[in-house]
């Protein structure tokens, strides 16, 4: 029995992230001729392509984004196990994959991570800012923060608070706008359409005597970053339904005002995702129970 190519594979994930083998080649200080014969001779060991390859540019074939994810772990682990060694001691080190939705993380993880960079300064994130519901084990994410209700799987899920949608509007835009006491008026005027939902536009809605009505949005504007609605929206164009981190501090400021607040969507809440193995790196446990403590307890979800 032969040991796996590990410096290949370690390669192999490093031109991945890095997109090209002269940009590797940058990154880990070796020639470009070397990082090319590695990807080669594990290619070559496998029996199968890796990276597709033009004049101009290389992209994963479907097998290399196939084992990506094992790879960069591979790679994420040695690193690791490097700076514990030099360290000597078991200080929490090394990269922490994860991913997070695009205007959450922006706005709500990003402020917490120069406390946590100060906390624990041997270790490093890589972080995926996306909307899509990423396949953390193939990808190679030790975590993800994701804002849903959350269907049943084999990941693990922390819950760490409730995250209310809010119709909301300007106070100028409602006071012209005639709108009665139910929310099929909104059926009358045109709004902000987020799409990265399984129903674009589509939201159920339940009053606190029972009823319950399925508004369909007509849209102004329709896009799959809602953050790209606020200028629109603060500016008076149309009423939007948003998650209460948006537009928490513009309620507030008096820019916005929450329209029919007898009326709930459906329950959905902020988690804490990670693969199903309880096995896990002492960098990735402290991530975890640092972002359970800050954002367990944010403002807007009071």
């Amino acid at each position: 029995m032969t040991l796996p190519d590990l410096e290949a594979w370690a390669i192999f994930a490093s031109v991945a992230e890095h997109g090209s083998f002269a940009r590797t080649a940058e990154a880990l200080a070796l020639s470009k001729p070397t990082i090319s014969k590695a990807v080669s001779r594990l290619e070559g060991q496998l029996g199968v392509a890796l990276f597709s390859r033009t004049s101009r540019q290389i992209s994963l074939t479907e097998t290399g984004r196939h084992v990506l994810g094992h790879a960069s772990r591979l790679l994420s682990e040695a690193y690791s196990a490097e700076s514990l060694a030099r360290a000597g001691t078991l200080l929490p080190a090394g990269v922490v994959r994860m991913a997070a939705p695009m205007t959450f993380g922006v706005q709500h993880l990003s402020p917490l991570l120069p406390d946590f960079f100060s906390q624990y300064p041997e270790i490093d994130l890589t972080i995926d800012f996306n909307d899509a519901v990423i396949d953390l084990v193939a990808e190679g994410h030790d975590l993800a923060l994701r804002i849903a209700a959350l269907a049943d799987s084999s990941l693990k899920a922390r819950k760490l608070c409730t995250v209310r949608l809010l119709v909301v509007a300007t106070p100028h835009w409602a006071q012209r706008t005639p709108l009665g006491p139910h929310p099929r008026d909104l059926m009358q005027h045109k709004g902000f359409v987020y799409t990265s939902t399984p129903a674009p536009g589509t939201i159920k809605l339940s009053h606190a005597s029972g009823e319950t009505y399925v508004l369909a949005q007509t849209a102004r504007l329709r896009a799959n970053n809602a953050e790209a609605f606020l200028p629109a929206l603060l500016a008076g164009q149309g009423y939007a339904v948003l998650p209460q981190f948006m537009v928490w501090d513009a309620v507030q400021k008096g820019q916005l005002q929450v329209l029919y607040p007898d009326w709930q969507s459906d329950p959905i809440a902020l988690y804490l995702v990670t693969p199903p193995s309880s096995l896990r790196p002492l960098r990735v446990t402290v991530l975890l129970d640092y972002l359970a403590q800050r954002l367990a307890a944010v403002p807007w979800a009071s």
